[in-house]
C-alpha cells in the first residue's frame, strides 16, 4: 500500500517544521512508497517559505502554493488530485491529528476492506456550544444529503485514491470533500484515535461557519432546500384555503365582521413570506449555476517545491492521474 498524504496548510509557519519532523519517521516505518503535498492555501504569513524549504530537506515532501486563499476543502482537492499513490490519508497542520495515528488508519482501511475510514477522536477538544454545531451539522449531512457514515466525519481521514473519479468533473464555488467522497462509495468505516490539543491558534470553524459551511452544502449538492420551499408554499395554500373556508362560512351563517387591518396585513406577510423565501431558495441555486458558468477556477496553483518522485522502495504502476482541475473558488477558512 503506498500513501500519499495531504496537508491544507494556513498559518502553520510554527508548525509545520514539528510536524513533519514527526510525520517522515513515521511514513519511512511503513516501508511503503509515499509521499507529502503540503498545500499552501494563500497563507499571509511565513507558511510557503517554511513549506518549500522542507520541500527541499525531504526527498519525499512537495511543496504547492494556490495563489490565493481558495478554502481548505479547495486546497484538499487540489492536493488530492496532485497525489501520486494508491491511497490518500488527509490531516490537518496544528498537530491536533498525531502522525504516529496514520498507521492505525490505513490497517483499519486494510483490515476492514474499506474504501474510506475517518479518524474521531477519543475526547473532543471544543466547547459544548461548537460541538453541538458540528453534531447538527453532521446529522444534518446525514440526514438530507444521504451521506454514509456523517456522523463520523474527521478532517483525519484515509481512502484509497480511486475515489477521486467519482468527482473529478465537480465543479461550483463550493467543494465538500467528504460529500465528495460519499458519491463513491458506501464502504466507509471509522476508528478512534488518538489527538492532541491544538497547539497554535483557535480553530476557525465557529458555530457561525458551521452553518454557513451547512448551507453551502445543502445548496450545492442537494435539493432538499427545494423541496422545503414547494412545502412551505404547499403549508401556507392549506392555510389560506382554511382561513377562506372559515370566512365563507361565517358569511353564510350570517355571523360576519368587518376584518381588521391587523388580520389583513398578517396574512398578507404570511403569504409574501412564504413567496420570498421560495424565490430566495431558487435564486440561490440560480446564482451558483451562474457562478458554475463563469469558469473561475477551483484553485490555482503558483508555484511548486520538490521533485516528481517520491520516497520508498518502488513507484506504483496503477497510480490513478490527476483529474481536471474545473470548478470555481470559496471562502478563506
Amino acid at each position: 500500500m503506498s500513501v500519499s498524504v495531504v496537508i491544507p496548510c494556513y498559518r502553520s509557519a510554527g508548525t509545520l517544521p514539528l510536524l513533519m519532523a514527526r510525520l517522515i519517521p513515521v511514513l519511512r516505518d511503513l516501508s511503503v512508497p509515499h509521499e507529502v503535498l503540503l498545500v499552501v492555501d494563500g497563507s499571509p504569513d511565513d507558511t510557503w517559505a517554511v513549506a518549500s524549504g522542507l520541500a527541499r530537506e525531504f526527498e519525499a515532501v512537495r511543496a504547492i502554493r494556490l495563489s490565493r486563499n481558495y478554502g481548505q476543502h479547495n486546497a484538499l482537492v487540489a492536493g488530492i488530485r496532485d497525489a501520486k499513490f494508491d491511497v490518500v490519508v488527509t490531516m490537518d497542520d496544528d498537530l491536533q491529528h498525531l502522525p504516529e495515528q496514520i498507521p492505525l488508519l490505513l490497517a483499519t482501511l486494510e483490515g476492514d476492506r474499506l474504501d474510506l475510514v475517518y479518524g474521531i477522536a477519543h475526547d473532543e477538544e471544543h466547547g459544548v456550544v461548537r460541538s453541538l454545531a458540528s453534531r447538527a451539522v453532521k446529522a444534518c449531512m446525514a440526514g438530507a444529503l444521504g451521506v454514509r457514515g456523517a456522523r463520523a466525519l474527521s478532517a483525519f481521514r484515509a481512502f484509497r485514491t480511486r475515489l477521486r473519479d467519482g468527482f473529478a468533473e465537480l465543479s461550483g464555488p463550493h467543494f465538500s470533500v467528504d460529500v465528495a467522497l460519499s458519491w463513491a462509495t458506501t464502504q466507509v468505516g471509522s476508528v478512534h484515535v488518538h489527538m492532541n490539543e491544538r497547539r497554535h491558534g483557535r480553530s476557525n470553524y465557529t458555530p457561525r461557519l458551521l452553518a454557513r459551511h451547512a448551507a453551502n452544502m445543502f445548496l450545492g449538492y442537494s435539493t432538499a432546500p427545494l423541496r422545503a420551499a414547494s412545502y412551505l408554499g404547499f403549508l401556507a395554500g392549506v392555510f389560506g384555503l382554511l382561513l377562506g373556508g372559515s370566512v365563507l362560512w361565517r358569511f353564510a351563517t350570517g355571523d360576519t365582521t368587518v376584518a381588521g387591518f391587523t388580520t389583513i396585513a398578517s396574512m398578507v406577510a404570511l403569504f409574501s413570506s412564504a413567496q420570498l423565501i421560495a424565490i430566495g431558495v431558487l435564486g440561490e441555486y440560480i446564482g451558483r449555476i451562474h457562478g458554475s458558468g463563469m469558469g473561475r477556477p477551483a484553485y490555482l496553483i503558483r508555484e511548486r517545491v520538490g521533485s516528481s518522485g517520491a520516497s520508498g522502495p518502488s513507484r506504483p504502476t496503477d497510480a490513478v492521474s490527476a483529474a481536471p482541475r474545473a470548478g470555481s473558488g470559496s471562502d478563506d477558512r
